[in-house]
């Protein structure tokens, strides 16, 4: 099982091309001082922060995901901050746990990416093996408490006429980013040059007739939490998720 293997320390990596069919988490950990104000940030921003799942203070399972997670050592690699400032990343978090901590697990679009796949549509990062291409943008995200900044998106080139069929596609996943927020010119949302990724996403080429289609990214939870330079909070390295027990078919709305 991929997640034992992880849990064992046996991979530290991306988890985009691992456990195919199963849903991938977005993870933020961080004290239950400022757990309401987070929770209510994810509720006004669904989608680059869709929540699936919402531990119980100083609880590392999170039983609607699988009945044996264990936060603490089943995200192959977490980003540890204070005061707003990265200041270790980490394979384990057992002796970082603390009694007052809450898990937030929020939706991913390596869910939709299965959809778009049995489509008949091909994703170019995956074709190449790389990480989906991540971008800050101009769109800010709604405030609350000291929660806030932009949003960050995910961008997958299409031809235009399978671009409407991913966007169709995605709609139907509304807890895992749901449709795109944007496509065509990058630049009327704030990204001046696709060739630069962030967050450690790859660069993809844009071929002729294609446009770029852009989808809100969980990612922007970590520029939340950043932003709000909280005195303690962890995040999963981006690209390194949570595996679930869940199946992508199962977040599916017709």
């Amino acid at each position: 099982m991929t997640r034992a293997a992880i849990r064992a320390g046996d991979y530290k990596g991306a988890t985009g091309h691992l456990a195919s069919g199963f849903v991938q988490s977005n993870i933020v950990i961080l004290p239950e001082a400022y757990a309401a104000d987070f929770l209510k940030f994810c509720h006004l921003n669904p989608k680059p922060c869709p929540l699936l799942a919402l531990g119980a203070p100083g609880d590392p399972r999170l039983p609607t995901l699988g009945e044996d997670i264990d936060i603490r050592t089943d995200v192959p690699a977490y980003r540890v901050f204070k005061d707003g400032k990265e200041v270790d990343v980490v394979h384990d978090i057992k002796a970082l746990w603390r009694g007052d901590l809450v898990t937030f697990a929020l939706g991913c679009s390596f869910s939709f990416e299965e959809a778009i796949q049995e489509a008949g549509l091909s994703i170019r990062h995956c074709e190449l093996n790389l990480i989906n291409p991540m971008y800050t943008t101009n769109i800010a995200t709604l405030s609350v408490g000291p929660f806030g900044g932009p949003t960050v998106v995910t961008m997958r080139p299409f031809k235009p006429a399978d671009a409407i069929r991913a966007i169709q596609i995605t709609s139907r996943f509304p807890q895992v980013h749901g449709a795109p927020i944007h496509f065509g010119d990058p630049a009327a949302i704030g990204i001046a040059d696709l060739g630069q990724a962030e967050y450690g996403g790859d660069s993809v080429p844009i071929y002729d007739g294609e446009i770029p289609v852009f989808w809100a990214c969980g990612v922007t939870s970590q520029i939340a939490v950043i932003s709000a330079a909280l005195p303690y909070c962890i995040t999963h390295k981006p690209a390194s998720m949570l595996i679930t027990d869940r199946r992508n078919a199962e977040f599916s709305v017709f």
